[in-house]
């Protein structure tokens, strides 16, 4: 952790001052989404608070005063909602109703007030573009072609032959339409034929998913985090989507072995009627003041499309997958920036590292013992972007990717593609709170294993170490706050050699100049036209100046400031 020079006390005091009022000033006139940190909680992995061994609603209660100990602004709070969990929640039967796996209604309205009595914000997620198989809407809908809700969801004949009406793939696997025999015609799916597609073509859909939202804004959430939301419209004429040539098999999401990969997705998402129903979501949230919305977006063209779904009037934010990747390197993430900023124009993006779709960031980019100074100037790197950003509960601690054996696995997309892809448990194993056999975690048999190698990392563990990633990551997220620039300000990317990263944040007058060298070896380089000074920082180890020259150490970050 970097120690404020005495040469520097004086400067830097004054700096923080003159921060702290520009921050004030900034607070009044912007709205709390923009540069938020966003803690992402998994309620089946965060604290099991009745022995079951599956986290729940009155768990994440208990660890509130921990999250507003990190300094994060709002927590986002994945599916708790009714369902068989065929996707752990990602497929709803009822959008009303709480799972008692996850507690009561009650439970979610107590968790509110003791999250906002914290001075935390609270995000829920809403999966509009499909519900599971068993909600009331499908069950009625499949019966027949002619009852109150037989066009609700998507629904085709058969070709001449009996095969599907085209040639559309599920990202879960196979094809992305199954047969219902109540109806004699086959049914769209995306992802899991448990997850049925919803026909947003259809306004009494649209207005039912909007009051399905509008529910959970009366009881006041902050924000709603929306799945697939580039998924809610369909290709009205079901047109074949083209093949994808094998050297163009990449995506976000899906590996290139997955069929999903040999396909162009032009028709099965990303519709041009998906931005008016956008418009309509916005306009909703529009009568709840102080609320945002947060979109997922994967799509043929993930920035574009991000670009796209946050002009005004749409989504307050979205994210992509563009650094969740197995890439990483200062080109990587500067060309996914620089091209991101050149689309957005008024729009507002957030950043995600890690997630509950993907392995960990601490093995996706660390390899396979990073250090704390690595591990920590990943997320140093991610909470100086423009934007705003999700961190993924565990992502403080570094956790590692968790190895779970076959037999273990409970990711039906993982037992699908396994051994190639092991699906997404390695990332959704318990959070550690202590080094015991059950890490804290619960007093029953844990939903996932627990390794050994994260109740070394748990945070009672690393409460007790001033230079552990947690305790680096909170000190790192104090000082942010106080630095405007790096809240909401401009951003400038500067032209480095490999492995060095760097970019000139900007707000009101204030520059903040940010290196990052990406090597485990010292690097030096040139600082860009201008008179920096340096700018004491916590969190990450730190570069100095001497002369026109920065000196970063390994997995450092240099900090100046415009004079």
């Amino acid at each position: 952790m970097a120690v404020e020079p005495t040469a520097l006390a004086d400067a830097n005091a004054a700096a923080t001052a003159q921060g702290e009022n520009a921050q004030h000033a900034a607070s009044v006139a912007t709205p709390w989404w923009r540069g938020a940190v966003i803690y992402q909680i998994y309620p089946r992995s965060f604290l099991d608070s009745d022995g079951n061994g599956v986290g729940d609603l009155p768990g994440i209660l208990a660890r509130l005063d921990y999250i507003a100990s990190l300094g994060v602004d709002a927590i986002w709070i994945a599916p708790f909602f009714k369902s068989p969990m065929a996707d752990f929640g990602y497929d709803i039967a009822d959008y009303h109703a709480v799972d008692p796996l996850f507690g009561t209604l009650h439970d979610f309205d107590r968790l509110l007030a003791a999250a906002h009595a914290r001075g935390l914000r609270v995000m829920i997620d809403q999966v509009l573009s499909h519900t599971s198989i068993e909600h009331a809407w499908f069950r009625e809908s499949r019966r027949s072609r002619d009852n109150p809700k037989a066009d609700w969801y998507v629904w085709a004949d058969a070709k001449p032959d009996g095969t599907p009406p085209n040639n559309w793939l599920s990202i879960f696997g196979g094809p992305a339409w199954t047969w219902e025999p109540r109806r004699q015609q086959y049914y769209l799916h995306n992802f899991l034929d448990a997850q049925p597609d919803l026909n947003f073509h259809n306004p009494a859909v649209r207005a039912a998913a909007l009051d399905n939202v509008r529910f959970w804004l009366d009881r006041g959430v902050d924000g709603v985090r929306l799945d697939a939301i580039n998924f809610c419209f369909h290709d009205a004429l079901l047109r074949d989507n083209p093949p994808k040539p094998a050297h163009a098999r990449t995506g976000r999401g899906f590996s290139a072995d997955n069929p999903y990969a040999f396909q162009y997705h032009w028709y099965n998402n990303t519709q041009p009627e998906n931005l008016a129903f956008l418009e309509q979501l916005r306009a909703l949230l529009e009568r709840y003041p102080g609320t945002a919305a947060l979109g997922e977006i994967a799509s043929e063209d993930s920035l574009a499309t991000m670009a796209e779904y946050t002009q005004p009037g749409r989504l307050h934010m979205g994210y992509s997958f563009e650094l969740l990747t197995e890439e990483f390197s200062a080109r990587h993430v500067r060309e996914t920036v620089s091209t991101l900023e050149a689309g957005l124009r008024a729009g507002w993006p957030c950043w995600a590292i890690s997630n509950h779709d993907v392995a960990r960031v601490a093995t996706r980019w660390g390899g396979a013992n990073p250090s704390s100074a690595q591990i920590t100037q990943m997320s140093v790197l991610a909470l100086c972007l423009r934007g705003s950003i999700c961190v993924y509960q565990g992502e403080e601690l570094g956790l590692p990717e968790a190895e779970v054996p076959f037999e273990a696995l409970r990711d039906p997309y993982g037992i699908a593609f396994w051994p190639n892809f092991k699906g997404r448990d390695g990332c959704r194993t318990p959070m550690p709170w202590d080094d015991s056999d059950k890490a804290g975690f619960t007093k029953g048999a844990p939903w996932l294993p627990l390794p050994l190698a994260h109740r070394k990392l748990a945070v009672a563990v690393q409460e007790r170490d001033a230079q552990s990633p947690l305790q680096r990551f909170r000190a790192f997220v104090a000082w942010r706050k106080r630095q405007p620039a790096l809240r909401g300000g401009a951003i400038r990317l500067l032209d480095l050699p490999e492995p060095l990263l760097g970019f000139v944040r900007s707000a009101g007058g204030d520059e903040i100049l940010a290196l990052f060298n990406l090597d485990s070896n010292p690097r030096s380089v040139a600082l860009p036209a201008g008179a920096w000074r340096t700018l004491a920082h916590a969190g990450p180890d730190a570069g100095r100046i001497d002369r026109n020259t920065a000196h970063l150490p390994a997995f450092g970050v240099l900090f100046a400031r415009g004079a």
